[in-house]
């Protein structure tokens, strides 16, 4: 049969069936329409060896003599023992190919097992690839495993991944691809805070805009592992699978299961071109929030009031924070917790999803009203999957706790050791299950809500229903609750919160509008959580807000142009009492929320660029945004918007000259600084020099290419201080 080969915006997948088997023999650069004849791709067989080639197959396997990670694990029971058809030998039935899309199947028919493969690789260049298997024998089979993998090229010698805490989410590590498996294992019932949103295979010292880059994401938010498989031969594979637990998948006759989708993205431009793979996947989805076609929404302004009044609840203070809110230009105002019946804090309270009426008498509608009718949208904080012991719903329904008893707590079963004084409803139990859907769809009915602040804030330990491990079924049931929620209520949109950052995926982003990256305000630390969380997911998909002064969870004091700026670059929005922000600075911020609804059709909408920048003190990224058909990366740039960023004292005395990536060469460009900006409250302390460079008062005219190669010396920030620069072409 003749290889399959996908191509799409510089990448080619090829897939060879020579062996029997469906094998990836190249998943990188684009190669052109043609291909040689791929038998001169036979290996030598060495020594003391299998006396055959052995295929790095779309499932490795044993039953090709593949030493590494096997792609599917698991067995058949019959007559009471168990431990048959552990090895599968799958071979290739059919394959079709429908545009830049294709079905592989392949089938091993004494075990009784089909896997059909599907492929997509999409416009951007992001590939899409998931296996359902089906289980075509007379007995049950016991699903152990089931991975999406693929093979990265000899010259991938490095390893980067990203872990992280609570409110330190989404940090890199790198290290050397070494003869071995690197295992990254999550096992929180969630994606997990310390979860590698990207694994990313590259050459030596691969950075934002240079060396070739393999990489994957596994879009699942229930338990999960993403490895490196390298063999002694010298190939390497990545890959993820979900982590199912004891006996959670077992397929009946005729039964099937589907992977999670496996993400990949290939560049030769260094991770800047992996995100722009993503972003473009994520664009050219229907449902996106600021769709490609133009009928979206710009992103609008939040105010969440969290950490301006934490549990207390008062109407008149709310008011008074939304007249404040609305007089600043915010669009979206966001009730958080402790609106519902016996919630004057975090012990109690979770799963009665009613209005409390000793707090709000008349409901949420007065301060709804106030809201609306000072032109904002009204949001409101749940966190439906959630319930403590001291609550109407437990005490009625202990049974729907889950845990890994078969009996209930109050029957004698154990439960799990609280987190945050809370525990996980049992979704998996369908009375359970149409409970929640019905508080939260009866809110939505009968207030004017816009939006929902969905958080999830513990780890899903012991995961169990009816006493056998359900994490995997707790994660689909999960998606259906937000799935129906959507279909009844499709203009609400959904913030996925889980105490910060701890559910970002592409899973649960096929289902909400935004996730917050984390519960950590301190502008300094967002400026790392939010670049590598940028690594895949877009801007507009990312909440970025202003806290106060000093930082609820560092206690580091920050000036407002610092906190302002780096909330840019997302989806912008406050966290903080604005009433007492005043004077010079409240006109500060009235002027910087100006700029974000001015430039944010560029920050949603452009391609993010990252500079590779000298040491670790000083960050330059920006977003760059081109005229409609251009060709390529550099082509057609219009406009630009920049931050450069000081973390911390650096070495030299002088910042130097820092170039510019992502212009178009040819072109023209008037650079400013925007912000801040003199007479601004922050201006005084952003800098420290006698004297600016000498473009910075009046602006400054040059092409693109001579700021790539040369670029603009730049002015002494001092540590933890911002500044926005904007690009203009002439």
């Amino acid at each position: 049969m003749d290889p399959l080969h996908l191509r799409s915006a510089g990448t080619s997948l090829v897939v060879s069936f020579d062996s029997g088997e469906a094998e990836v023999i190249h998943w990188g650069a684009d190669l052109g329409s043609t291909l040689p004849d791929l038998a001169i791709l036979g290996e030598p067989i060495p020594h003391s060896a299998i006396d055959a080639n052995v295929p790095a197959g779309l499932l490795p396997q044993a039953s090709s003599s593949w030493r590494g990670r096997p792609a599917l694990r698991g067995h058949r029971t019959a007559d009471g023992v168990s431990g048959f058809d552990f090895s599968a030998r799958l071979r290739l039935v059919t394959a079709r190919t429908e545009g830049n899309s294709a079905v592989i199947v392949q089938a091993d028919s004494d075990a009784g097992l089909t896997v059909s493969s599907a492929l997509t690789l999409h416009d951007g260049g992001l590939l899409e690839l998931r296996h359902t298997l089906t289980n075509d024998g007379a007995t049950p089979y016991q699903l152990d495993e089931l991975a999406t993998v693929l093979p990265v090229a000899p010259d991938a010698v490095e390893l980067l991944d990203l872990t992280g805490r609570w409110c330190r989410e989404r940090h890199p590590q790198r290290r050397p691809i070494q003869q071995g498996t690197w295992v990254r294992t999550g096992r929180h019932g969630r994606t997990g805070h310390d979860s590698s949103l990207l694994f990313a295979a590259g050459t030596p010292g691969f950075g934002n805009r240079h060396g070739k880059v393999w990489a994957t994401h596994l879009a699942w938010s229930g338990n999960h592992e993403q490895f490196a498989d390298s063999i002694g031969d010298g190939r390497t594979m990545i890959g993820g699978s979900e982590l199912l637990g004891p006996a959670e998948v077992v397929l009946a006759p005729g039964a099937s299961y589907t992977t999670p989708a496996l993400f990949a993205a290939y560049s030769d431009r260094g991770l800047d071109g992996i995100s722009e793979a993503f972003y473009s996947w994520f664009r050219s989805r229907p449902h996106h929030v600021l769709p490609s076609s133009g009928g979206g929404k710009p992103r609008p302004v939040v105010l969440n009031t969290w950490e301006a009044v934490y549990f207390d609840h008062n109407l008149s203070t709310l008011i008074e924070l939304a007249d404040s809110a609305a007089e600043l230009g915010v669009e979206r105002f966001v009730l958080d917790d402790g609106w519902f019946r016996g919630r004057r804090d975090d012990h109690a309270g979770l799963g009665d999803w009613y209005v409390d009426e000793s707090l709000w008498p008349d409901g949420l509608t007065p301060l709804i009203d106030a809201v609306t009718s000072r032109g904002m949208e009204f949001g409101l904080w749940v966190e439906p999957e959630m319930v403590n012991l001291d609550s109407d719903i437990v005490r009625a329904h202990p049974e729907w706790i889950v845990g890994p008893s078969v009996q209930s707590y109050k029957d004698g079963g154990r439960l799990p050791i609280e987190w945050r004084n809370q525990h996980v409803i049992d979704l998996v139990n369908p009375d359970a299950w149409r409970y929640i859907f019905d508080r939260v769809d009866a809110l939505l009915r009968e207030n004017n809500i816009s939006y929902l602040k969905w958080d999830q804030n513990r780890d899903q330990l012991e995961h169990g229903h009816a006493g056998r491990s359900s994490v995997h079924e707790q994660t689909l049931a999960a998606y259906r609750l937000f799935d129906e929620l959507k279909k009844s209520h499709p203009g609400v949109e959904i913030e996925s919160c889980s105490s910060g950052g701890a559910r970002v995926d592409l899973g649960i982003l096929e289902r909400t509008d935004r996730i917050w990256a984390s519960d950590c305000n301190d502008a300094l630390e967002r400026q790392t959580i939010q670049r590598w969380t940028g690594l895949v997911v877009p801007p507009e998909l990312v909440g970025g807000h202003v806290g106060p002064t000093t930082s609820h969870t560092t206690a580091r004091t920050h000036d407002l142009s610092f906190r302002a700026i780096t909330a840019l670059f997302g989806h912008f929005g406050m966290e903080w009492d604005v009433r007492g922000v005043q004077g010079a600075e409240r006109e500060e911020l009235k002027r910087f929320i100006a700029l974000y609804k001015e430039h944010r059709g560029l920050i949603h909408a452009g391609r993010m660029v990252r500079a590779d920048v000298p040491g670790d003190s000083l960050m330059l990224h920006g977003v760059v945004a081109s005229v409609a058909g251009s060709a390529g990366p550099a082509q057609g740039t219009t406009a630009a918007l920049f931050a450069l960023v000081s973390t911390g004292t650096a070495f030299a005395e002088q910042t130097g000259r820092i170039t510019i990536p992502g212009l178009e060469p040819e072109r023209d460009y008037r650079v400013e600084a925007i912000f801040p900006a003199p007479g601004d409250a922050d201006y005084a302390h952003t800098f420290t020099q006698v004297k600016p460079p000498a473009w910075i008062a009046d602006g400054a005219v040059a092409g693109g290419r001579f700021l790539a190669e040369v670029g603009l010396p730049m002015p002494i920030l001092n540590p933890e201080h911002a500044l926005v620069l904007r690009f203009t072409a002439l």
